[in-house]
């Protein structure tokens, strides 16, 4: 009786080990495969054997994984204190690397983008990071992608989400930017007043040339004025009104 207990347990052990050798993988997936604590080769995808106790076999998976990078406190060239978050795009190319090179390619891609991010926006002015965010994700995403190349990490892609402004700093900007508008339309005014002057300047010129077109215009002028019912309008008839006419009829 204990004889066919312990040959029955022998062939259950048995039965455990053969099932643990044989592993799945998904298309996606790769498995770092381990002889006796050495690294041997990379399995996958597919029907994977592992022969037990004596290999061990780690799953990497190959596809995009979404970072969210957590808020941080950043102080830009210009000493304004904002709080930044962004999103990364990084994938596994060389799950060797990725097992073997670092402890948790996860967790230590999460830290680095932390600190690769206030290192980078710190180096920017408040204006930069909030008009020219796609010239600062590629400065990231190059950044973190060298960084991480020693681990067999590729990061596709980063984008900066928020960059978030206290309520003084608020106020400051669009007070800066009123007075942004107010200057401007100052200066147009300024070019219109300039070039009406111009203009001016030129038409007495050309009626200065000619005398009878300068009483003409005032006539003509005059005229404009009468047009008006409401009002009476005296004025004296210039002895050089009477002589530009007389050269005109001439």
């Amino acid at each position: 009786m204990g004889f066919e207990l312990s040959f029955a347990a022998l062939a259950a052990l048995l039965i455990a080990l053969l099932a643990s050798a044989f592993r799945i993988l998904r298309e996606y997936e790769r498995g770092v495969v381990f002889q006796l604590g050495r690294f041997w080769k990379v399995k996958g995808p597919g029907l994977v054997i592992i022969i037990p106790v004596i290999q061990q076999m780690v799953r990497v998976d190959l596809r995009t994984i979404v970072l969210d990078v957590p808020t941080q406190d950043v102080i830009s060239r210009d000493n304004v204190s904002v709080k930044v978050n962004a999103v990364i795009y990084f994938r596994v190319l060389d799950p060797q690397k990725a097992i073997i090179q670092v402890e948790d390619y996860h967790s230590a891609t999460s830290q680095l983008s932390q600190t690769t991010l206030r290192a980078v926006l710190g180096k920017h002015e408040l204006d930069e990071m909030l008009a020219e965010r796609e010239r600062l994700n590629v400065d990231i995403q190059q950044v973190l992608d060298a960084q991480t190349d020693a681990w067999g990490i590729k990061v596709a892609n980063v984008e900066i989400k928020h960059v978030d402004l206290d309520e003084s700093m608020i106020r400051a900007i669009a007070k800066q930017a009123e007075a942004e508008r107010e200057r401007r339309a100052k200066v147009i005014h300024a070019e219109g007043e300039l070039q009406a002057s111009e203009k001016l300047m030129q038409a007495a010129e050309m009626l200065g040339r000619q005398p009878g077109a300068m009483q003409l215009r005032y006539m003509q002028t005059l005229s404009n004025i009468a047009t008006d019912k409401s009002s009476t309008i005296v004025f004296p008839l210039p002895i050089e009104l009477l002589q530009g006419m007389a050269e005109l009829k001439r």
